[in-house]
Parts: C-alpha cells; structure tokens; sequence
C-alpha cells in the first residue's frame, strides 16, 4: 500500500487525480483509495468547473452548519465529522494503463472539512 501526503486547506475540496494516476504505474484494474482521518472524505465529483466545488461546500455547510446548538463535542468540529459521513472515507475506482478510467467531467478529491492539515490518502492496487 503506498500513501500520497496532502498539505489541505481550511476547507475545500482538493482534486488528486494527478497524485493517485502517479501511483498507478501502468496499473490495470481497480485502485482502493482510503483516508484514515475522521474530518475529510474523498469523492468524485466534476473538476472543469470551479464554481460546482463552491456550490457542494456551501451546500454541506447548510446541512452541517459549522455552529450549532445542540453540538457537545469539546473540539467544536462535530460539523467536519458529519460532513465526512455524508462523504465517505474510500473509493473504489477503475484504472487502465496506468490511468483512471473515470468519465469526461470526473476528478477525484479530498475533501477537507477541518483544516489546515498534511493528509494521507491510502492507495492499494487490486
């Protein structure tokens, strides 16, 4: 299993396509992305346009409002965890020749809720 590291920002979603097909090096089959944090998630989502990343993150944030009031969690990110499970942790994706095999508009992200923090995206090749 290999590890891409990520420096993130507060909040956003990170395209890491370009680091996951470095990985694959002429692989074929499928390629099992996992994060093993609790406050970002990884999806597949369009990364022509900058605007619908704005749009998911203001989205979530409605449902998952950074403040609320019933919220207990000392740390004060009971959002960013939410958020991660609405998400997911992993991945489970097509590759051919060493590249994703992933529709015209599609791009994999990280999705931070909950820095800035350096991340780790496990990578298995199957």
């Amino acid at each position: 299993m290999k590890a891409i590291r990520i420096s993130t920002p507060k909040e956003g979603l990170v395209n890491i396509t370009r680091q996951v097909e470095e990985v694959l090096a002429g692989h074929t089959g499928l390629v099992y992305l996992f994060v093993p944090h609790t406050t970002c998630g990884l999806t597949v989502q369009e990364g022509a346009d900058p605007d619908v990343a704005h749009d998911l993150l203001a989205r979530l944030e409605e449902l998952a409002p950074r403040v609320h009031p019933k919220d207990r969690h000392a740390e004060g990110n009971s959002h960013a965890h939410l958020k991660t499970l609405l998400t997911g942790v992993h991945l489970l994706l097509p590759a051919e020749g060493g590249r994703l095999r992933l529709g015209r508009w599609q791009q994999v992200f990280l999705a931070e809720f909950d820095g800035p923090r350096m991340r780790e995206v496990w990578v298995r090749l199957l």
